[in-house]
């Protein structure tokens, strides 16, 4: 007997990732995207994104719905390949940006773009119910009400629903630099949240991981600390001095300073001397009339 084990199914997921966000910090809103989106233009294939494009499987010729799509780096390639694509996202500059570059690799007629949050009205915003084969949410679900979000991909789909969460520290942070300057990070796993509430649903959801590295690059230490100060809250901010200390001590001459990097901008002058790896479950299942 285990009768101190908790039963998963005696868990509410959705009622339990709704008291969590309580105590996150908010997600970011459309202005701070629409601020970053100049910076996302997809020119090549990101080696995550195409790790996910390998699991989701897109079939040539599919309609794909991509909510939460940037500014195309899964569209571009999705549309390369002949799916035609409906890009969803709730920053009117992110689209903007995909629209320019599906214009500039004649893909204009095979990714139609629209604006979209995840609290919309889906089908009052013209998004009807199975009218889709792939409905994908690439690192995208930022929500309070994750269930629906996955309700809303499961109802729009007719073969396949693919997402990916976070698996371990939140991507906000560099928990190895936390740890050095004396900052414990909780893990999120916001997959596990997703997984069981798939399964109360009544789907079969599938788990594979895909590891992503991040590359942080700096023109200056104050640009580090800028950068690195918005993984304090308010409880830590006492701890900026420590941070600036260890920045300097860890930040090291960037070889391959002015070569293309993250987000589409050119990579500093400075780096850490460790890489940074995001692990991420992407989760795929067959949705409702499979």
């Amino acid at each position: 007997m285990h009768d101190d084990i908790a039963d998963p199914s005696s868990i509410n997921w959705s009622e339990a990732w709704k008291a969590r966000q309580q105590h996150r910090r908010a997600a970011d809103d459309p202005a701070i995207w629409d601020q970053r989106a100049r910076h996302f233009r997809p020119h090549a294939t990101h080696p995550y994104s195409t790790a996910f494009l390998e699991h989701a499987g897109v079939l040539s010729g599919e309609t794909v719905l991509d909510m939460g799509c940037g500014a195309g780096s899964l569209a571009i390639p999705l549309a390369h390949n002949g799916a035609l694509v409906l890009a969803c996202d709730f920053s009117h500059a992110m689209l903007d940006t995909l629209r320019e570059c599906a214009e500039e690799a004649s893909l204009g007629q095979q990714i139609s773009c629209r604006h979209l949050a995840w609290e919309d009205d889906w089908e009052a915003c013209g998004i009807a119910r199975k009218s889709v084969d792939v409905a994908i949410a690439s690192r995208s679900i930022a929500t309070t009400d994750l269930q629906a979000a996955l309700f809303k991909l499961d109802q729009t789909a007719r073969r396949r629903c693919c997402t990916t969460l976070v698996v371990g520290p939140s991507p906000r942070y560099d928990a190895r630099v936390m740890e050095g300057i004396g900052i414990d990070v909780a893990p999120s796993n916001d997959f596990i949240y997703a997984f069981n509430m798939l399964i109360e649903l009544g789907r079969l959801p599938e788990v594979s991981y895909i590891v992503s590295p991040r590359l942080d690059t700096f023109d200056s230490l104050d640009e580090a600390v800028a950068d690195y100060s918005r993984m304090l809250d308010d409880a830590h901010a006492h701890k900026l001095p420590e941070l600036r200390s260890y920045l300097a001590d860890h930040l090291l001459d960037n070889p391959h300073a002015g070569e293309p990097g993250g987000k589409g901008k050119p990579q500093g002058a400075l780096r850490l001397d460790h890489e940074r790896t995001v692990t991420w479950a992407f989760i795929s299942w067959n949705p409702a009339g499979a």
